[in-house]
Formats: C-alpha cells, sequence, structure tokens
C-alpha cells in the first residue's frame, strides 16, 4: 500500500506540472485563476499523500495550510482583478 501512496504522490506532482504549463499560455486571466487553484490544490494532495507515504502526520499540517490558502489566494486575486476592471 505504501508504494500505492508514493505513485499517487508522484502523479499529483505530474498533474501539477502540466497545470503550471497551463498557468503560463491561458489565453484568459481566469484560465490562469483556475490553473493556480488548481495548482495548489494538487500540491496539498501531493503532500497529503507523502504524509501517508512517510508514515508522518506532521505533513497534514502543511496540506491543510495549502489547501486553506490556495483558496484565499484565490479570492484575493479575483478581488484584486475586479476593482482593477471596473
Amino acid at each position: 500500500m505504501r508504494t500505492v501512496y508514493g505513485a499517487i504522490a508522484f502523479a499529483e506532482i505530474a498533474i501539477g506540472v502540466l497545470l503550471v504549463v497551463r498557468m503560463a499560455i491561458g489565453p484568459t486571466v481566469a484560465d490562469r485563476i483556475v490553473a493556480l487553484n488548481t495548482v495548489c490544490t494538487q500540491a496539498a494532495l501531493s503532500v497529503l499523500f507523502y504524509a501517508a507515504y512517510a508514515d508522518r502526520s506532521i505533513y497534514l499540517d502543511v496540506a491543510l495550510w495549502f489547501a486553506s490558502f490556495s483558496y484565499l489566494g484565490s479570492v484575493v486575486f479575483a478581488r484584486y482583478l475586479e476593482r482593477e476592471l471596473l
């Protein structure tokens, strides 16, 4: 089961790399915001599965931090763009 957690953590990192490429070439700002939010979610999932792989519960706090601040970052960035466009 441990190798499955490691493989899932690696797959989440690979998906995150593809999303960073999408964030760089996104045609609109909204696409980039969605890609940024998804990258942060994938990072949180990767840390979560790495915590299961390494059998270390201390990494769960880091995953929770990533997940909570990814949402906050997306909201702040969207509000900034809303003010900028008005």
